[in-house]
C-alpha cells in the first residue's frame, strides 16, 4: 500500500554494538572515541563514564553498523594511537529498562572497610535487586558511596540493611530513589547533642553547682525513662537564684557539632529553609539561629525576675509532642509538604518529630531512637546528612570555592 511507512526493527530486537574503553584518564579520550563512531552516523542508544584513581572507563551502546569490523578495526587502531584498551562486542537488542523499585542506598564508613562493602552489596543481592550504578560521595573524613539499586520495595531492603549496617560498623540509608532527593526541602532539626555538643541546661547547672543531679535526670529523659515534660521541671527549678547573665556566658561557651555550619551553609544555599526545635531554651536557641541564618526556631522559654531564673518556664513546654507539632507548623509556614521534611534528632523526645517528617533521622542516637528512625548516622560530623541527600563532598567544595 503506498504511503505506509516501513515498520521499524522493535528496539529490543535490533543489532547492537558495545564499545568499552579502558585506560589512564587524560583530555581528549572520550572526544576520540566518539568522534570515530560519529564518522559512521550510528545512534547513541546508551551512554556511560567513570573515572577512579586515575582510570577511565567508557562504555558506548550503538546501533550496530552493516560492517561493523571495519569500525572494530579503526577503533583497534585508534586503541594503539591513543595508548589505551578498546573492546568491541556485537549483540542483539537495546538496554533492557531498569526493572521497578528505584531505591538509593547510602553507606557511610570511618573506614569503609571491603568486607563491610562486600556484605552490603550481598544483602542487596540476597534480596533480588540490583545494583545499577555505585557512585562516590565523600573520601574524608569519611568515606561515602552511594548505590542506585533496581528491584527493590525500600521498606523490605531497610531492615535487611540496616542489621548488616550494624554488624559490619558501617552506617546505611535506604531511601526511595527519584527527583525527590533533590527537591528543595525543610530541615527541622533538634539542638542539644545534635546541632551542638553537650546539653544547655547542664551547662547552666554547673554554673549554678547542680551540674551532676541535673544530668542524670537529663539521660534518663533521653532514654524515655522519663516524661520529658516532668523532668524538665525538675531540672528547670534547680536554677532558681541562677543570675540571668549565666545565659550569655553558656552561649559563648556553646560548640557547634563538627560539620554544623556547612550543613547549613550548604543547604541554604541550595533553596532548603532550616528550624531547630529544642526541649531547651529560646534565650539560647534564638541566638543560634541568628547566627546560622536558620528561618525558623521553637523551644522553651525561661522565667526571668529581677535578672534571676525563678525556676520555671513560661507557657506551654516544647515536649516530645510539641516538636511534633513544631514542624507540621514550620512545614506549613514554608508551603513544604511533610514528605517533603527532613527531621535529625537523637534523643527519646524526637521521636514524634522524626516520625513526623518524610525521612527521619537518628544522629548519635540513644538506642531506642536508631530503632525508630528511618536511618541513623553514627559519625560524629553533622554535613555527612548532605550524603543522604545526594550532594557529595566535592559539591560542596566547588560551591565554597565560588563565595
Amino acid at each position: 500500500m503506498t504511503g505506509q511507512a516501513e515498520q521499524e526493527t522493535p528496539p529490543l530486537n535490533r543489532p547492537t554494538l558495545l564499545v568499552t574503553l579502558t585506560g589512564t584518564d587524560r583530555p581528549g579520550l572520550t572526544s576520540a572515541v566518539l568522534s570515530t563512531i560519529a564518522s559512521r552516523g550510528l545512534e547513541v542508544i546508551d551512554a556511560e563514564q567513570v573515572v577512579l584513581r586515575g582510570r577511565l572507563v567508557l562504555g558506548v551502546l550503538l546501533s550496530a553498523p552493516r560492517d561493523h569490523k571495519e569500525l572494530k578495526k579503526e577503533l583497534k587502531e585508534l586503541a594503539e594511537q591513543l595508548d589505551v584498551d578498546i573492546d568491541v562486542k556485537k549483540g542483539v537488542g537495546d538496554n533492557e529498562p531498569r526493572r521497578k523499585g528505584r531505591t538509593q542506598v547510602t553507606v557511610i564508613g570511618s573506614p569503609l572497610t571491603a568486607e563491610g562493602f562486600a556484605a552490603i552489596a550481598g544483602r542487596i543481592s540476597d534480596t533480588g535487586a540490583n545494583i545499577d550504578r555505585i557512585s562516590r560521595m565523600a573520601r574524608y573524613p569519611v568515606t561515602a558511596v552511594e548505590i542506585a539499586v533496581s528491584g527493590a520495595d525500600p521498606d523490605a531492603l531497610r531492615p535487611v540493611l540496616a542489621m548488616e549496617g550494624v554488624r559490619q560498623r558501617l552506617d546505611v540509608a535506604v531511601q526511595a530513589g527519584g527527583l525527590y532527593r533533590r527537591a528543595k526541602r525543610l530541615i527541622v532539626m533538634d539542638v542539644d547533642s545534635t546541632l551542638i555538643q553537650g546539653e544547655v541546661i547542664e551547662m547552666l547547672a554547673a554554673h549554678a553547682g547542680r551540674e551532676a543531679e541535673v544530668a542524670a535526670v537529663t539521660e534518663q529523659a533521653m532514654r524515655g525513662e522519663l516524661d520529658f515534660a516532668e523532668s524538665l521541671r525538675h531540672r528547670v527549678a534547680r536554677l532558681e537564684g541562677l543570675p540571668a547573665t549565666a545565659l550569655d556566658e553558656v552561649y559563648d561557651a556553646i560548640q557547634l557539632a563538627p560539620g554544623a555550619r556547612t550543613l547549613v551553609r550548604t543547604l541554604k544555599r541550595l533553596g532548603y529553609q532550616f528550624a531547630i526545635v529544642s526541649g531547651g531554651f529560646s534565650q539560647i536557641t534564638d541566638k543560634i539561629a541568628a547566627d546560622l541564618g536558620i528561618d525558623y526556631a521553637a523551644a522553651n522559654e525561661l522565667e526571668i525576675v529581677d535578672g534571676k531564673l525563678t525556676g520555671k518556664v513560661v507557657g506551654d513546654i516544647v515536649d516530645r509532642a510539641g516538636k511534633a507539632v513544631a514542624l507540621r507548623r514550620f512545614a506549613a509556614a514554608s508551603n513544604t509538604p511533610l514528605s517533603q521534611t527532613v527531621a535529625i534528632g537523637d534523643g527519646a523526645n524526637d521521636l514524634d518529630m522524626l516520625a513526623a517528617a518524610g525521612l527521619g533521622v537518628a544522629f548519635n542516637a540513644k538506642p531506642v531512637v536508631r530503632a525508630a528512625a528511618d536511618t541513623h548516622l553514627s559519625v560524629p560530623y553533622l554535613d555527612t546528612i548532605l550524603y543522604l541527600l545526594g550532594i557529595s563532598r566535592e559539591e560542596v567544595e566547588a560551591a565554597d570555592s565560588l563565595s
